[in-house]
């Protein structure tokens, strides 16, 4: 035995030195500085995300950021300015009644393993997946026309030719055809078969625990390798259509790499060090680093306010779950479908001061979840409706809907109940956090108290979407470009991002007295009514209108929307930044150049 030959002391010398090496090692794997080098004989890009990603199955995607956008195309994109452009597909006509569109494919597609990629596969992808009622996707709340809530239809012409039709004339129908395209030999199986349930077991296909290699593409990279809480690792697809002028396959950036980091933080820790390539800048980073940028061999893209929205939520769902156990405490509940008290928030919620100390002033107030690039915004000087900081008019909204004031100033509702609620957020975002200190702060100025938690951003999807018991929280919606119809899935009524009342989604068991306000009745047939029309000005008044009962309403009280912000060193060539796209929209020809 070793004890028998080395002293005891000798033994605990060489215990700490083995301690230190392994704890070396460990830190090292964590460091993407030390990753570069490990790895800098490919050209490569490392980004940072905070958290895990949730699943790897698009359909059933909630979440952003996601690993999709790398992974899978369309029959059509999107340049930097909003543009379509053909992908999968290489051209496309639109019959004159505007109800129908027929695709022409690429010749020659490959997924990601080298199987062929065809008509069949958009076929099955809308018919057998999007349409699927059984698979409780959002997507396919997006893709419903009319007032009846209708699917298009989608037929095989030929081997190259895939048909479009929708029953009646549907404004964003070329748009949406840019949701990507699933491959039927990896998942069609997976769809026709059910668990012990009787669901499909696609609902539980290409999780997390999935390896990555088996998950199968279009894009321009595959998954390669994702090791949780560490970094997700995506390689060029070899099978990618993609070639330049001289029929150089793209893209040029061999692997993209994603640091999986705790908070913001320990982001601009590693971007200032050298171990990212790219930071998405928050208000609070960007004197800092703009007096480093020729140091540090970078460049901060800045353009118009963020295509996101940034909110504080209620939950006004009235609903048992299916234990008849309420979603939501019956008195705060109360509280929170007071229109009143919403308001009173909105107006107790300071957020000039919120753009001026958080944001450093790099921001606008926002006021509706129409962004404002989009034709269709409704701005404050054009008659929306604007809470301005105003904690006595809260105060007196408050007393108006029976709420009461001690010698204290603590608020209590009309039966002697103290007005109290829990406040989350998902951890590691430190602009949210102290967005979340604020309004706790903000809130308490008028009686109310606020227990603010952040919580992981995963444990805050399921407590939200899933078990949906919660108070309020702050969160963020992004992407969707400027098109309305985008937020579909959050305006419908069973949409399934219609956080502030969700509806029970396929495959849940349903909910006992769900029920949805004459409101939110009125603001989805606004929606549907928009889609519908195409003469630009009546889709505009529509719109118009949504945005006079969301403002009214407040199933979300917006916050502050930031200006676009990205720093990428210089050795990442061939940016084209623009508002609308960012700086890797056209990530197909980017280069990276050696340090």
């Amino acid at each position: 035995m070793l004890s028998a030959v080395f002293p005891k002391v000798i033994l605990r010398r060489w215990f700490l030195v083995l301690l230190a090496f392994l704890v070396a090692i460990a830190l090292s794997s964590c460091n993407p500085a030390n990753f570069r080098t490990a790895a800098a004989q490919v050209p490569q890009l490392i980004d940072s995300t905070l958290g895990d990603p949730k699943t790897f199955n698009y359909a059933l995607s909630q979440e952003s950021p996601n690993v999709f956008s790398y992974i899978y195309e369309g029959l059509i994109g999107e340049n930097g300015k909003g543009e379509i452009e053909p992908t999968l597909a290489e051209s496309w006509e639109i019959a004159e009644d505007k109800k129908r569109i027929v695709f022409t494919m690429r010749e020659g597609l490959k997924w990601s393993d080298g199987e062929p990629l065809t008509v069949d596969d958009v076929v099955f992808t809308y018919n057998d997946i999007y349409f699927n009622e059984k698979i409780p996707t959002d997507i396919r709340d997006i893709l419903r026309i009319g007032k009846n809530r209708l699917l298009p239809s989608v037929r095989k012409l030929d081997e190259r030719r895939v048909e479009f039709t929708v029953p009646e004339p549907f404004a964003p129908f070329l748009r949406y055809t840019g949701l990507a395209i699933l491959p039927a030999h990896a998942l069609r199986e997976s769809v026709n078969t059910k668990d012990s349930g009787g669901n499909p077991n696609f609902l539980s296909m290409w999780g997390t625990n999935t390896d990555p290699k088996q998950i199968v593409g279009n894009g321009l990279y595959k998954l390669e390798s994702y090791t949780p809480s560490q970094r997700v690792i995506f390689r060029r697809n070899p099978y990618y259509w993609r070639k330049d002028a001289q029929g150089n396959p793209q893209p040029y950036i061999e692997r993209i790499v994603w640091q999986i980091v705790e908070n913001t933080d320990t982001s601009l820790i590693q971007f200032r060090s050298g171990g990212l390539d790219t930071l998405s800048i928050t208000p609070e980073y960007f004197s800092l680093l703009k007096q480093e940028e020729k140091r540090g061999k970078f460049r901060i893209y800045t353009g118009e306010p963020e295509l996101s929205t940034t909110f504080l939520v209620f939950n006004l769902n009235k609903a048992k779950n299916s234990n008849n156990q309420p979603l939501v405490d019956p008195i705060k509940s109360r509280w929170f479908n007071k229109l009143e008290f919403r308001q009173a928030v909105a107006h107790a919620i300071d957020r000039q001061r919120m753009l001026n100390n958080l944001y450093r002033g790099l921001g606008e107030p926002q006021n509706s979840p129409i962004y404002k690039q989009s034709p269709y915004y409704l701005s404050p000087e054009q008659g929306l409706k604007v809470y301005d900081y105003d904690p006595q008019k809260a105060k007196e909204l408050l007393k108006k809907a029976g709420f009461k004031y001690n010698t204290k100033g603590q608020l209590f509702d009309a039966d002697g109940n103290r007005v109290r609620f829990t406040m989350l957020t998902n951890a590691g975002n430190k602009l949210r956090e102290a967005i979340g200190a604020q309004i706790r702060q903000d809130l308490s100025q008028v009686g109310i108290q606020v227990d603010f938690n952040a919580i992981n951003f995963n444990t805050l999807v399921e407590q939200v979407y899933g078990r949906r018991q919660w108070d309020s929280y702050i969160g963020k919606i992004g992407g969707g470009g400027v098109e309305p119809n985008g937020g579909a899935n959050t305006w419908t009524t069973t949409g399934g991002l219609h956080t502030f009342n969700l509806a029970s989604q396929p495959g849940e068991p349903p909910l006992i007295g769900w029920k949805a306000a004459d409101w939110e009745k009125k603001i989805e047939e606004l929606y549907i009514q928009g889609a519908s029309k195409l003469d630009e000005n009546k889709r505009r008044a529509i719109y118009v209108e949504s945005q006079r009962i969301t403002q009214e309403n407040l199933p979300f009280i917006y916050l502050v929307n930031p200006l676009t912000m990205e720093a990428v060193r210089d050795r990442v060539q061939g940016i084209r930044y623009t508002a609308l796209g960012g700086p890797f929209w056209n990530l197909y020809e980017l280069k990276v150049a050696e340090n």
